[in-house]
């Protein structure tokens, strides 16, 4: 094979280190969609769980008795969703300190809505005497919410990291790929919320 004929099986000059990139991005979407898919799975079973129980539980408390609509919570999770989208288009562009800044308040918009969560279960708890061994309200409730929550906590980590690095100058437009992986993570999160807000505080009520 000629040197022309190697070029052009590369693609090129360099053609395997162009595609290279390539790969790794289609690599990383594809991980992320499967993480997606078997999440979802998981929530299905907790949110078939809750559904099935509605409403069969011998003893109070019950859900209309105790549950209040989180609706600041709401406003800001779903509200980070565009914040995120804005924080990995900046890094994207070359705004590095404006995709921090974005990325920060995704995570703070995040903590405030997990912080309404540790208000409410302290309330359930304390104030209203619901534990997961309660009835079958509290044993499927704390699961579902508990489940979302713990991932709200990995997106929330994920999301500090991505921070701390675009300040401390190491996060480059290069990494725009994983910074947007990070974003679909936590679309997924606010997704599945809109589902348990909807079953939980809507139907479940």
């Amino acid at each position: 094979m000629t040197g022309a004929s190697r070029s052009e099986a590369g693609g090129g000059p360099g053609g395997g280190a162009a595609l290279a990139p390539a790969r790794i991005q289609l690599k990383g979407r594809t991980g992320i969609l499967g993480l997606i898919v078997a999440e979802i799975s998981l929530f299905a079973v907790f949110v078939v769980a809750y559904l099935f129980y509605i409403g069969k539980s011998v003893n109070g408390p019950y859900p209309k008795d105790v549950l209040e609509l989180p609706v600041l919570g709401t406003v800001c999770l779903l509200s980070s969703s565009l914040s995120v989208a804005l924080g990995a288009r900046a890094l994207r562009r070359g705004h590095v300190g404006l995709s921090g800044i974005w990325l920060f308040a995704t995570a703070a918009l995040g903590a405030t809505f997990l912080a309404g969560t540790a208000r409410e279960w302290y309330r359930l708890i304390y104030s209203h005497g619901l534990t997961i061994a309660t009835n079958l309200f509290g044993t499927t409730f704390y699961p579902l919410v508990g489940l979302h929550a713990s991932h709200v906590i990995i997106g929330l980590f994920m999301l500090g990291l991505c921070s701390v690095l675009a300040w401390a100058g190491a996060l480059r437009p290069v990494h725009g790929e994983r910074v947007e992986i990070v974003s679909w993570y936590w679309h997924f999160v606010d997704a599945v919320w809109v589902v348990v807000f909807t079953v939980v505080y809507v139907i479940g009520r």
